[in-house]
């Protein structure tokens, strides 16, 4: 099995109109395109009855006291743990092809929608539901993709990788609000096929001045 994208190649770089979060000077930060990459999958084994999609960060910070604080770093040598940035689910066997745009076109506070998406697909809660918990302005469910937004004083360069599983079944056996962990339980028993790409991306000014 095998996967590319138009949107980006793999090992390198991801454009920024992919990203939730963009280097801006007055601010550090500032909100992005956040575009869903384009994803196109072929050489799929026999007896697909649908794919799951997963995007994971798994450079996140386990401790966040030193995150986006004026004159502090995150150490690179920081313990890192996953961060869900997509979580789609039930794609038809058919589907070989998710254009740019498609599931994400812009930030929406509180989250989209879900779990309910495009051609009956269904989208789990990413890990910006729990980064945002305690945000009044922006705490909520939110479902399917968002991009990324590693810490602006970040020393190390995180890197997305971008996975499609494909599966003997036609629905993963979730109810309601899923997260990518379940999602990873869930269909534990049902990979037939796997293949992944991965891109990196930094919100640290001096990371981006050496990529």
């Amino acid at each position: 099995m095998n996967l590319r994208s138009d949107s980006f190649n793999d090992l390198s770089s991801i454009p920024e109109r992919l990203a939730f979060g963009r280097i801006d000077k007055a601010n550090r930060v500032a909100l992005a395109a956040n575009l869903n990459p384009h994803l196109k999958w072929s050489d799929v084994p026999e007896g697909v009855r649908s794919y799951v999609v997963l995007c994971v960060d798994p450079d996140v910070p386990t401790v966040g006291d030193d995150v986006n604080q004026p004159g502090l770093e995150v150490s690179a040598a920081l313990a890192r743990c996953d961060f869900y940035h997509w979580v789609l689910v039930d794609v038809p066997a058919d589907t070989t092809e998710i254009p740019e745009g498609a599931y994400s076109h812009g930030i929406t506070p509180r989250g989209k929608a879900g779990p309910l998406s495009l051609d009956g697909t269904r989208q789990g809660l990413n890990d910006f539901t729990t980064f945002f918990a305690q945000d009044r302005d922006m705490n909520g469910d939110y479902f399917g993709y968002d991009g990324p937004c590693p810490p602006w004083n970040d020393a190390l360069l995180h890197r997305y990788y971008f996975t499609v599983y494909a599966l003997d079944i036609d629905e993963l056996p979730l109810q309601g609000k899923f997260t990518g962990e379940q999602v990873k339980e869930a269909m534990a028993a049902h990979i037939l096929a796997q293949a992944s790409i991965h891109g990196s991306y930094t919100l640290n000014p001096q990371l981006a001045q050496q990529k």
